[in-house]
């Protein structure tokens, strides 16, 4: 991991060697849930039928999904091997439930979201506002999201000042700001104190007894 992050540079744009089709398409079918309960058991869970409505099949009141659509159906410039479509293999998801636990082994943060690709960033944003910035989880959740797509920088609509578009610009990024609708969920566990969130971006609720 470090020698991932080591590769990453402050003074300009790193190159990616990466390609991602169906660029324009954005899955609106997934949802994510972070649940604990009396007896202490914890759960975060992500769940994706991958597009609306699924392979539009439903069976017994229930919609097939239609993940077999991740897998890629030919190599294209030595791109894309590792997802090829075969036996025994499940498809590239961007789907991250996550549990952190501090030095102890208790649970302090369960978080998750909808978002197709963007998912990760929206996940680590979080718990890096959390953990490192010392944010409360619902601020946390607030913040700015940004994401990447090939070669450019994807940052929530109406929520970066322009300052800091003219540095991103000045290191070499192709700047395009949109609707980053993440749909985090989670709670933060602090001072033996529950905190929970729902991301105002969608339709989420948090509940409790």
């Amino acid at each position: 991991m470090k020698q991932i992050a080591s590769q990453i540079s402050i003074n300009k744009k790193t190159e990616l060697n990466i390609k991602i089709k169906n660029e324009s398409f954005l899955p609106t079918s997934t949802t994510h849930f972070s649940i604990a309960d009396t007896h202490g058991n914890i759960a975060s869970i992500t769940s994706s039928i991958e597009n609306t409505f699924g392979s539009r099949l439903m069976v017994n009141g229930f919609l097939l999904n239609n993940q077999l659509s991740d897998f890629n159906f030919k190599i294209e410039k030595n791109l894309f091997a590792n997802n090829i479509i075969e036996p025994n293999k499940r498809p590239l998801s961007s789907m991250s439930p996550t549990i952190v636990f501090d030095k102890n082994n208790n649970v302090r943060m369960v978080i998750g979201s909808p978002g197709g690709k963007s998912i990760i960033m929206y996940v680590i944003k979080t718990i890096i506002a959390v953990l490192d910035w010392e944010m409360g989880i619902q601020e946390a959740v607030d913040f700015p999201n940004f994401s990447i797509s090939n070669d450019k920088v994807l940052i929530e609509k109406k929520r970066f000042s322009k300052e800091f578009k003219t540095y991103l610009s000045n290191l070499g990024y192709l700047i395009v700001e949109k609707e980053l609708n993440s749909g985090l969920n989670g709670f933060e566990i602090k001072d033996s104190i529950m905190f929970g969130v729902a991301d105002k971006r969608r339709n989420g609720l948090v509940l409790y007894n």
